[in-house]
């Protein structure tokens, strides 16, 4: 029987101009991230709030394989890496590479969208201006 490993965590911090949270799932060795704005600080109750409503809805972004740490079987050293977890500031660099990466697809697509788009009004404008000049031709 397979065993099916899953972590999650969340991470909220000020970015400069409002509250977001980073969250973060490794589910088998695949990472999948997604960016939260709070806007104002959240207060605990508030962030425990989101977890139970929204955590199940979250739009996490594609996975990206990520190496998996075992656990290890001693509590203490449990207990040590824990503290260590919470002491560090922000989200992993793996979630903030899968998160531009993101931002870059997106980015890509709106090139490609925005380029066709440009094109059809070419097409259109030219289509326009000899429409006109077929007419002053014959005489409308």
């Amino acid at each position: 029987m397979r065993k099916t490993t899953v972590s999650s965590t969340l991470v909220v911090r000020f970015d400069g101009q409002f509250w977001v949270g980073y969250v973060e799932r490794v589910e088998n060795g695949l990472l999948s991230s997604c960016r939260v704005v709070f806007g104002a600080e959240p207060s605990n109750e508030e962030i425990f709030e989101f977890v139970l409503r929204e955590w199940t809805r979250l739009p996490l972004n594609p996975t990206v394989v990520c190496e998996v740490k075992g656990v290890a079987g001693n509590p203490k050293r449990r207990q040590r890496q824990v503290a260590k977890e919470l002491k560090r500031c922000g989200p992993s660099t793996k979630a903030q590479i899968a998160l531009s990466e993101q931002r870059e697809a997106r980015a890509r697509e709106n090139i490609a969208h925005e380029k066709q788009r440009r094109e059809e009004e070419r097409r259109l404008h030219f289509e326009q201006k000899q429409e006109k000049a077929k007419r002053k031709r014959r005489g409308h």
